[in-house]
């Protein structure tokens, strides 16, 4: 077995968190924020509130990873700030929910638009089933845009499983690519677009809507959408001079993506009123359909292939981070030690196809709507601990060789709006929360039966996991 190798620089790092963000979320969930708030300037605040977040959370991550250069994110941070138990179910969770089903989510999305280009696509499900009643109810079905969206993922999973340089070459050229295109769908949209001024105008109770339960539960899908921007703390071992390059990767994808987020919902919502894009049901292909309003069928059908790339693109981001955590875990005894083997290139081959399948089986849940609240509610609670981690480890003295921008500011604000749309989510939609506290119930009992108080398996694979916390110096309590 050969260890990770650190192949990877700034461009390629920072696409990565730049690919990972800009997938599912900005290209579906506006049509559910209309739904919910129906006024344009809440919904544009939504996305600059939802980008300062995830600012936040970066910077936190900017200091925790420079302290712990290792793959794992969560995994590691939870582990050595609180209890090797929290790791564990984090990892437990990016293993079942925090990579596998966003990833069945992008691909999913990306069939659908898709089926906007090839309508062959749209018919019918081949199989269909719901399963209990009421808001406690789940579809499962399996049809061609489910068959897409599992090619999709066989196909990125296989790419990703060969070789950590080629996979990140072709994933700075799909990113590279998928920025200019969208940033000239910004440009074009507003130049010579045919959309109105009028549709952005206040409605609906205005701003007042901002302190609403409904403003809570729509950021979630907002930090959905911004989701990743802590994707380069997974490939940590794999990054050249994480202390410089992790920061900088961390706030440069962020911020990027926070402007193209912005700008995306002003042309979203410059082509196609709240009262379209809402519904019901709420159109979960905002961009198909604000790219046909803009430009008519011909070019709305090269805005969606464009988009269709785009989310190509996220499914590869997602492949590639996601198996690190499973290698580091499977390090630590907490999963099985298979899922620790790299290939004579430096990849968890092991891992990625283990993470290929789980999201195959995730893409027939076909409930768009339920899955987005699922993976982000799960994401929220181990990311707002997360950031918590930078109060604990600097109370033990650690240091490292980046501070956290605006500290204690900027990680007080993360938890506290984390903890406010965790009450709102909990309280809105108890079954996706329900799911979520007997998937952690379970990866508690995992924990404790399998992986409890067992020395960590001798890391040949990732040797810099087996490196005293911190590298850094610790400050004198004097």
């Amino acid at each position: 077995m050969t260890p990770p190798r650190r192949q990877l620089g700034l461009s390629i790092t920072a696409a990565i968190v730049v690919a990972n963000m800009v997938g599912t979320g900005i290209f579906t969930s506006t049509g559910f924020q209309a739904a919910g708030l129906h006024d344009p300037p809440t919904i544009l605040l939504l996305w600059i509130v939802g980008g300062v977040l995830a600012l936040c959370g970066a910077a936190a991550y900017a200091e925790l990873g420079s302290m712990m250069p290792r793959a794992g994110g969560e995994y590691v941070y939870l582990r050595e700030a609180y209890h090797p138990s929290l790791g564990f179910m984090s990892g437990w969770v990016s293993l079942t929910a925090g990579f596998s089903s966003p990833l069945a989510l992008a691909a999913l999305a990306f069939s659908l638009y898709l089926g906007k280009l090839f309508p062959v696509l749209e018919h019918a499900a081949w199989f269909h089933a719901t399963l209990g009643s009421g808001k406690w109810s789940f579809t499962i079905a399996f049809g061609a845009q489910h068959l897409v969206a599992m090619l999709l993922i066989a196909a990125i999973t296989i790419l990703h499983s060969f070789d950590t340089k080629i996979g990140g070459w072709v994933q700075a050229g799909f990113t590279a690519a998928k920025v200019v295109l969208i940033a000239l769908f910004i440009i074009g949209g507003v130049a010579f677009g045919s959309g109105s001024w009028s549709n952005l105008t206040s409605q609906s109770g205005g701003l007042s809507n901002v302190l609403t339960k409904d403003f809570a539960v729509d950021m979630l899908y907002v930090n959905l959408a911004y989701s990743g921007w802590n994707a380069a703390a997974y490939i940590a071992s794999d990054v050249r001079r994480p202390a410089w390059t992790l920061p900088r990767s961390l706030l440069l994808g962020t911020g990027v993506v926070m402007a193209l987020y912005v700008l995306l919902n002003v042309v979203f919502l410059y082509a196609v009123p709240t009262s379209v894009l809402g519904g019901p049901p709420p159109v979960a292909e905002v961009g198909d359909v604000a790219a046909r309003a803009l430009f008519g069928d011909s070019a709305g059908r090269l805005v969606t292939s464009v988009i269709a790339l785009a989310l190509v693109s996220a499914v590869s981001a997602m492949i590639m981070a996601g198996p690190r955590v499973y290698a580091a875990m499977a390090a630590d005894r907490a999963l099985p030690a298979k899922l620790a083997y790299h290939n004579k290139r430096g990849v968890p081959s092991v891992a990625v196809v283990v993470q290929g399948v789980l999201a195959c089986l995730f893409v027939l849940v076909g409930d768009l709507g339920a899955l987005m609240r699922f993976v982000a509610f799960t994401l929220n609670i181990f990311a707002g601990l997360a950031v918590g981690a930078v109060f604990i480890l600097r109370a033990r003295g650690v240091q490292s060789a980046y501070r956290t921008l605006g500290y204690p500011v900027t990680p007080i604000l993360f938890i506290g709006l984390n903890l406010w749309i965790t009450y709102a989510q909990i309280d809105a939609n108890p079954k996706e929360s329900l799911i979520v506290a007997v998937l952690l119930a379970v990866g508690g009992v995992v924990y404790w039966t399998s992986a409890g108080g067992k020395p960590p398996i001798p890391n040949e694979n990732n040797p810099v996991d087996d490196a005293p916390l911190p590298q850094a110096r610790v400050v004198s309590s004097d």
